[in-house]
């Protein structure tokens, strides 16, 4: 077996014109890339407020995309870091880990809310991404027993309904300076050389990877070679399988 997934990342009316140019660029290579939706990004951004971005995004629905929960508002205001969390997200995120010092209780009353949202705009999730893949195993517990389909890190994607877990890198990129987007376009080199044999592989595409002209044309060089070399798939169509690969 040879899966590659293809994810948008936050997903909200805030970020609409780079999340549709990341549709576009997916759409023309032939893939239909799942959307990660934020119901409030940052307390700011509630999605009930934007009619003609949930239209665009039902609308996707309707093309084919999966829909994800990603957080409730994604970032970590409100939220304090122990030492320990502030080693796990060292590097991976500028305090928009929403979900990294959750326990279940706090993750699974965050998860039902942003459901109720979704759902209320006749989006059928079929599973949670926490924002910048962090979280406790408890949250992937309280993904389950929310009866969604699908979770991940940023090593494992776990399919509740069959039990399997899938190991399975992520290409993504950081356009947050010159540093980090360099960095990036030559770490989606390596994955492409060291990787590309892998059974589940995982693109994650964010709109501000668009932001730096270096993770743009990464961005997209990534996405043409490895969509030639094997087509995209589905978390519906990896959770239907069984066993852990």
């Amino acid at each position: 077996m040879q899966a590659l997934l293809v994810t948008i990342h936050d997903v909200t009316p805030a970020l609409a014109d780079p999340v549709r140019r990341l549709w576009h660029m997916c759409v023309e290579r032939g893939c239909v890339p799942g959307l990660l939706v934020v119901p409030d990004w940052h307390g700011e951004w509630p999605i009930e407020r934007h009619p003609d971005f949930m239209t665009w995004v039902r609308a996707r629905a309707a093309d084919g995309a999966e829909i994800f929960l990603h957080g409730e508002r994604h970032d970590e205001v409100g939220l304090p870091r122990t030492w320990r969390d502030e080693l796990r997200a060292a590097g991976r995120t500028n305090r928009e880990g929403e979900f990294l010092t959750l326990g279940y209780d706090a993750a699974r009353e965050r998860i039902e809310r942003g459901l109720v949202r979704l759902r209320a705009l006749d989006l059928d999730p079929i599973g949670f991404v926490p924002p910048a893949w962090l979280a406790r195993a408890e949250t992937h517990v309280a993904v389950r027993d929310a009866g969604l389909a699908v979770s991940e890190d940023d090593g494992r994607v776990f399919a509740h309904r069959s039990g399997a877990t899938y190991r399975s890198p992520v290409l993504r990129w950081s356009g947050r300076g010159a540093l980090r987007a360099y960095g990036s376009a030559l770490q989606a080199r390596v994955r492409w050389l060291a990787q590309r044999q892998t059974a589940v592989m995982r693109i994650a595409l964010h709109p501000a990877d668009l932001d730096h002209p270096v993770t743009a044309a990464s961005l997209r060089t990534g996405l043409h070679t490895w969509l030639a070399a094997r087509g995209a798939s589905t978390y519906q169509r990896l959770d239907a399988q069984s066993g852990t690969v």
